[in-house]
């Protein structure tokens, strides 16, 4: 039988990720350096929000304690958020988006892959309908840092040093805890150590096309996925994301 509060941990990371990347990526909404820029990156917000839509809500009926989806992404505090320390970066500039989105792309194509061959039916259902999108999502992403690595001088000297400050947060995605363990025992999660390999390739072949060199270093930053440990950006996103329910608790329209 499935650990009922290992598989809560487990989908409450599926969630935390796209929810806080979709917030993050919905802050260029009106600010984007070009229109279709601004259109695309709105879509991969709502499509990241509506996925999380999917995984919170089975992480509320998982815990059966009665709490929504909207209850969990609007109602917890930041150490009780599971998310990567990858997605709760800032945005930076739009190299720097479009980086993180990159590198969180071809780890999340990989992992929703596994899924959709997951033992529980809900979670395979849900990894299949996202996986559509998220193929998308790497499509559109990985393009654009080939063109901006291959660009301009300005343009690659802008993406190798979003690479350099992002790569540090890629470790954490791929280290297995006691929760990745139950979640692979119960024929849930992959192997981490598995999907590493194929995330080195495909990531590997975009950097190379993109004339980037993918730093050496195997320093990797921890503490995001077990709520031990997040940075201080995590907090202040939290601020203005739940402000509103956090004023006006309940609060419908």
């Amino acid at each position: 039988m499935t650990d009922q509060t290992a598989l809560f941990e487990y989908l409450l990371r599926l969630g935390d990720n796209t929810l806080v990347l979709g917030h993050r990526v919905s802050e260029w909404c009106g600010h984007a350096p070009v229109l279709e820029e601004d259109i695309a990156l709105a879509n991969t917000a709502l499509d990241l929000i509506g996925q999380t839509q999917m995984w919170l809500g089975l992480a509320g009926e998982v815990e059966g304690s009665g709490r929504s989806a909207d209850d969990l992404a609007m109602h917890r505090d930041v150490w009780d958020f599971r998310n990567l320390l990858l997605v709760e970066q800032p945005n930076g500039d739009f190299g720097q988006t479009l980086m993180r989105q990159c590198l969180f792309d071809a780890f999340h194509l990989e992992l929703l892959t596994d899924l959709t061959r997951a033992s529980d039916d809900r979670i395979a259902a849900i990894a299949a309908k996202a996986l559509k999108e998220v193929t998308y999502h790497l499509d559109r992403s990985s393009e654009t840092v080939i063109g901006l690595g291959d660009g301009t001088e300005e343009s690659h000297r802008r993406m190798q040093a979003a690479l350099d400050l992002l790569w540090p947060y890629v470790g954490e995605m791929f280290t297995p805890d006691a929760v990745d363990d139950a979640m692979l025992a119960a024929g849930i999660a992959p192997d981490l150590k598995a999907l590493r390999a194929r995330f080195d390739t495909r990531i590997d072949a975009i950097l190379t096309e993109a004339t980037l060199t993918k730093p050496d270093s195997t320093y990797a930053q921890s503490g995001g996925k077990t709520g031990f440990r997040h940075s201080e950006h995590l907090g202040h996103m939290l601020t203005q994301m739940q402000w509103l329910q956090r004023a006006y608790p309940g609060a419908a329209w």
